[in-house]
């Protein structure tokens, strides 16, 4: 592990004699000690970031079907749009038919919130895996 290096800074807060003292401790590298300590280094963050903004736009797009939102108004027709490739490799699985304007359940929607996070739960623990190892 490389050398700590202890960075203290002072911030006045308020009026009057308050101060409040935040201390960082950073490696020589520069990587923040306290990310190490939570166990997740900066590409688990990506990953976990990336899968975060894929299981919103899927979840945004589950709720506008059950609602039966009509593509033609521009955020669903955005939401159905960005949110197709990675709901399409699942449409097989139960006969989809598409189907816009209707109030339904997609299933594979589901699906595949599912199946994407437990890929990201995999290139995770990949990524703490190979980093033990260097």
């Amino acid at each position: 592990m490389a050398e700590q290096v202890r960075q203290t800074e002072e911030v006045n807060k308020g009026p009057g004699d308050q101060t409040t003292t935040k201390t960082v401790t950073t490696t020589n590298d520069g990587e923040d000690v306290s990310a190490q300590r939570s166990g997740q280094s900066t590409a688990q963050r990506i990953v976990w970031f990336i899968t975060g903004v894929i299981l919103t736009l899927l979840a945004f797009r589950v709720v506008l079907s059950l609602l039966g939102a009509n593509r033609s108004n521009g955020f669903a027709d955005f939401i159905y749009s960005v949110s197709y490739p990675f709901v399409a490799p699942f449409f097989g699985l139960f006969n989809y038919e598409a189907q816009y304007g209707v109030s339904r359940v997609e299933i594979e929607t589901l699906v595949a919130m599912f199946f994407y996070v437990v890929v990201a739960a995999g290139i995770a623990q990949l990524i703490k895996i190979m980093r033990k190892e260097a």
